[in-house]
């Protein structure tokens, strides 16, 4: 009989686990999804269009809370648990529950969801949300550049809309953007690369994606994987680099599966050293050594610049900071916040008192988050309520801790400026040394861009 089961996820990794591992699988009945993390992604559907041949009527998605009512009600065997950046607390206590409602607790790994590409793949993971995932792409794919390659990147999923429009998405210039409706996350972290002149993908089915990002119309010699959260790759890394961020020194050990790219390493990445506490990268430097002793390690810095310091100087200012940091990322302060103590504020406005709509839901779930605003708008309702917050705080100007250019999304009523930021190898081994050598290795012909 076919094991009955359902998918635990967030709209990314588990839509991917299904497509790779369950979609074609005989042996498996998917029932359902249920969804997390995310708002307003449950009461739908995994369209038929893509669920395949064995699903004509799609897979209803529900929400999480439903979920030991789900497993008695639909007599389910399995359920895969498929989201990232969770502790193993939590995740032990998710599978607790499941098992006490009589099903198994599944974690799929490498060797079942990890596609081959054609071409060298380079990925860039990280132990957290937060670590700086995003500027080392960023800076992964200049020095790749810099040796005449063309690379294209594919992004780990955001798909928060129509799941069937967004089967492949291809991301090339800002027009691109409104053309596939995105979200703020979703614009944080395409628009740095498509103002870069880089073409990025991503989407819902990954395979898909993949062959299209190695058939790019401006060519392709390397695909750079760009992760979400702390997930493992969707793709079999040729060169896999882990990044680590001493402000939460140890957490790579407890945070699931940010564990599993630790030990996937071929190169470690210990970010933020300019900003983290000597006792942090000590720790994180001696689990580097226990675990993952052949890793080549590479300190890092992401210092951050500001577009107009004199907009901030000696103001009372409100500081917004990428939303997935601050949430499930558990940080306390960002690119923002550093570079408003940096640049002399007088004072930073905690935006509680003003917060609207979805946003007193956002400090509900999170009130870790304190005196920060993140930047939320996962649709219209959000980032409208994101627009009157800000406009309502009491301050003398905003600081926009996003990758992306928030005052061309939303219209904001007081001055702003914001905030820039970029990795920087420290010493030797640098990014740049150790791609040249993976480089050597495969045989990259530094001119032509080609495989020799």
């Amino acid at each position: 009989m076919k094991k009955r089961v359902i998918i635990m996820g967030a709209a990314g990794r588990d839509f991917h686990n299904f497509n790779t591992f369950y979609r074609d699988n005989e042996a498996y009945n998917v029932l359902a999804f249920t969804a997390a993390q995310i708002p307003d992604i449950s009461d739908r559907k995994y369209p038929a269009a893509l669920a395949g041949k064995l699903y004509p009527d799609g897979i209803p998605i529900y929400e999480e809370k439903d979920l030991v009512k789900l497993i008695e009600k639909l007599q389910i065997d399995d359920v895969a648990f498929s989201y990232s950046d969770v502790s193993y607390e939590f995740i032990m206590h998710k599978s607790a529950i499941v098992n006490a409602a009589g099903a198994n607790f599944v974690l799929l790994g490498t060797k079942d969801t990890s596609i081959k590409s054609y071409k060298p793949l380079i990925s860039v993971c990280a132990t957290r949300t937060g670590c700086g995932k995003s500027q080392t792409s960023r800076r992964l794919i200049e020095i790749l550049m810099e040796h005449d390659l063309k690379v294209v990147a594919i992004r780990h999923p955001m798909p928060y809309g129509d799941l069937e429009k967004q089967k492949v998405q291809r991301f090339a210039t800002l027009e691109d953007l409104k053309k596939h409706d995105c979200t703020i996350e979703e614009m944080e972290e395409y628009e740095p690369h498509v103002v870069r002149g880089n073409v990025i993908y991503a989407g819902v089915d990954y395979e898909a994606i993949l062959r299209a990002a190695e058939n790019d119309p401006n060519g392709c010699d390397v695909v750079v994987w760009d992760g979400g959260n702390n997930d493992f790759p969707f793709y079999q890394s040729d060169f896999h680099i882990t990044i680590t961020d001493p402000h939460r020194a140890g957490h790579g050990m407890t945070y699931y599966p940010g564990e599993v790219n630790l030990r996937m390493s071929d190169a470690v990445i210990i970010n933020k050293i300019d900003t983290a506490k000597p006792k942090g990268i000590t720790k994180v430097r001696k689990i580097l050594s226990e675990v993952v002793p052949n890793a080549i390690v590479i300190d890092a810095a992401s210092p951050v610049r500001v577009e107009d310091p004199e907009v901030i100087k000696n103001k009372k200012v409100l500081v917004v900071e990428d939303g997935p940091t601050l949430t499930h990322g558990g940080m306390k302060i960002g690119a923002g916040s550093v570079a408003a103590l940096k640049y002399g504020v007088a004072e930073i406005i905690d935006p509680r008192p003003y917060l609207v709509g979805k946003l007193k839901e956002t400090f509900e779930i999170y009130p870790e988050i304190g005196t920060i605003l993140p930047a939320m708008g996962y649709g219209e309702e959000q980032l409208r309520d994101l627009e009157l917050t800000i406009n309502a705080c009491d301050c003398d100007a905003v600081v926009i801790g996003t990758p992306i250019d928030l005052s061309r999304i939303i219209n904001i009523n007081k001055p702003s400026t914001r905030v820039f930021y970029d990795l920087q190898s420290i010493g030797e081994p640098s990014l740049e040394s150790v791609i040249e050598e993976f480089l050597i290795k495969k045989g990259m012909n530094k001119e032509l861009g080609e495989l020799v």
